[in-house]
């Protein structure tokens, strides 16, 4: 049997996050422990999804899984602690090795065989899946798995051979699989960047924020509309909908009653009463975009709004970071106590999306 090399003596912070964005993460993520006063180094590959954060010290990053709130991370899609990688297990025994390689007297509340979303881990689902069945069977034979637990194991596989095991926290991770919620495009929306607004509603409302916001019958303007993917959100909720846009919107949203279109500019639209939700994804710099946001909430022409910021080529933490600071100062000036939450979604491409709300 081929010998484990053992794990690296500084216990790691792994992150999973959209390729390309490595270096975002890395840097809300220093930015965030230091913060919470712990002083580190990342390491990432570019395009490699994942990024390690070490202290500077070798003290302990576990407390970070709970002094920092999980969802206040914008370009963190799963987090998790651990000791490091496991390398060179055996083709012949993976099992043994790996099980040996866990703290002893852990309990899990579930374990999740997980790899980078690359198209090099991609490749690894199916292996995964059939791995994962002997992983679950033994941890349940050894009483390590209880539905009562506060912790999940999650064992990120760069290649079979090799894997970071590592816990979260349940109530302060993403409760889905490589961080990623699973949706289905629905056959009648009109384009694809409806997918990014049902998962704003499902990322960055709480379940009971949902029922109360999203009632049939309330309002919304959807600026930049066409051809109303987001429209489509809003109106299979029940809300009534303007859709500004001088583009073509489509025919079976406006067949529904619940659709007036409005060629206008984007820009320049106010509606004359408020309404509950203001929603634009329009293609503009954030320089354009959060200020136009922002002058809807701080006038009360809308009580919620979720849209999406475009990023720059570079510097893009620093320009989420500075924008969301700018929002949140404009409506604390104004007198308005909301909630600003931003995430970097799965169906988002080089955009993050935030999501204003009443605070609670």
């Amino acid at each position: 049997m081929s010998e484990i090399a053992p794990w690296a003596t500084s216990a790691a912070l792994l992150v999973y996050t959209r390729a390309g964005l490595e270096s975002d993460a890395a840097a809300e993520l220093t930015d965030s422990a230091t913060r919470a006063g712990v002083y580190g180094y990342c390491r990432a590959q570019r395009d490699g999804g994942l990024v390690e954060f070490h202290s500077h010290d070798g003290s302990p990053v576990v407390p970070l899984l709970r002094s920092l709130p999980f969802t206040e991370l914008v370009f963190v899609r799963q987090w998790l602690a651990g000791h490091g990688w496991l390398s060179a297990l055996p083709e012949q025994d993976r099992l043994s090795p790996l099980l040996q390689g866990l703290p002893a007297g852990e309990v899990y509340t579930d374990v999740r065989l997980e790899y980078p979303d690359t198209n090099d881990g991609k490749s690894l689902s199916r292996f995964c899946r059939g791995f994962g069945r002997a992983v679950e069977q033994a941890l349940q034979q050894s009483g390590a798995l209880d539905a009562q637990a506060r912790q999940r194991l999650h064992l990120l596989f760069t290649d079979s051979a090799t894997v970071f095991p590592g816990t979260s926290p349940v109530d302060n991770s993403s409760p889905w699989p490589l961080g990623i919620p699973r949706l289905r495009m629905p056959a009648e929306a009109p384009s694809r960047s409806t997918l990014k607004l049902e998962e704003a509603l499902l990322t960055l409302l709480h379940p009971a924020e949902r029922e109360s916001l999203l009632r049939p019958g309330g309002t919304a303007v959807d600026l930049g509309a066409a051809p109303g993917g987001w429209t489509w959100q809003l109106v299979r909720r029940g809300l009534h909908v303007t859709a500004v846009d001088n583009g073509p919107m489509d025919a079976a949203l406006l067949d529904s009653g619940l659709v007036d279109h409005r060629r206008e500019d984007g820009f320049r639209f106010r509606p004359r009463r408020p309404v509950d939700w203001l929603v634009c994804d329009m293609v503009e710099r954030p320089s354009r975009i959060l200020p136009l946001v922002t002058g809807w909430l701080v006038d009360g022409a809308c009580r919620q709004a979720v849209f999406n910021l475009k990023l720059p080529m570079k510097q893009r933490y620093a320009t989420v970071r500075d924008g969301l600071e700018q929002l949140r100062d404009a409506l604390q000036r104004s007198g308005r106590a909301m909630d600003v939450r931003c995430k970097q979604l799965y169906h988002d491409r080089e955009e993050v999306t935030v999501c204003v709300t009443p605070a609670t």
